[in-house]
């Protein structure tokens, strides 16, 4: 996979690709990212990227024709073009696993107020990390990426792709490691006692509980096996109970 960002801050990056799981795609020849900066295809001698908006307004307005000559010499007929914006779908994991399968992709990094609205023509989605916003499209872009590579083939293994929050629509369940006993706070019982089936169990009701106390529009979206419907009903009970 090749991925290429449009960017005025390349700097942002550096730790970014040389950290951790990202390094090591990188490394085994995974997938190629280029850092490009806009300010390059400016023409003026002051390399101007932006401009004070039509019509008025606070801030200042990144150039349509910059970007866009920036994106045609690093693009071609094959690349995916991506807009970061907070006026967009939030990002879900099945967009980054839809995304994870395309050969090409360019993500365009506003800043300032945005970017003429006419680079829009030559984008194919638009996508948006959250209900705020940030000083520029770096960090989203970085996000889209992680999340990208990390489901690339022998990024990260299939087994701990799988359990993870959102791949099966539910959040993930708690976990635990060594010491079993920290200040009194006891790993769950059932998770030492090597019995497969009541872990497997344990962990789709805690997955269950996770969902309905922090993302309960989740399950209100999910198609419900008879499990997962007693399982619900017992966790309503257990809760009731406490309260």
């Amino acid at each position: 996979m090749k991925i290429t960002v449009l960017t005025l801050f390349k700097d942002m990056y550096e730790g970014f690709l040389n950290t951790s799981i990202i390094h090591r795609i990188l490394e085994k020849n995974l997938a190629e990212i280029k850092i490009i900066d806009i300010r390059d295809y400016s023409q003026d001698k002051h390399r101007h990227v932006d401009d004070t908006p039509y019509g008025g307004g606070a801030g200042m307005l990144m150039k349509v024709d910059v970007v866009h000559r920036a994106l045609l010499d690093n693009s071609n007929e094959n690349t995916h073009v991506i807009l970061t914006s907070p006026k967009a779908k939030p990002l879900k994991q099945a967009d980054l696993l839809r995304l994870s399968k395309e050969k090409e992709i360019l993500i365009i990094c506003g800043h300032y107020e945005g970017i003429d609205c006419r680079i829009e023509k030559y984008v194919d989605e638009k996508i948006s990390i959250g209900d705020y916003i940030l000083t520029g499209g770096e960090l989203p872009s970085m996000v889209v990426i992680d999340g990208i590579l990390r489901l690339l083939e022998e990024g990260i293994s299939s087994a701990s792709l799988m359990e993870e929050s959102f791949n099966n629509g539910l959040l993930e369940y708690p976990q635990y490691t060594r010491p079993a006993d920290y200040n009194g706070d006891k790993v769950p019982e059932v998770l030492q006692n090597g019995n497969h089936a009541e872990i497997r169990r344990y962990n789709l009701k805690m997955a269950l509980k996770e969902t309905m106390l922090y993302r309960k529009d989740l399950l209100e979206s999910r198609e419900l096996s008879e499990e997962e419907r007693k399982l619900l009903s017992e966790i309503e009970d257990e809760l009731q109970q406490r309260d």
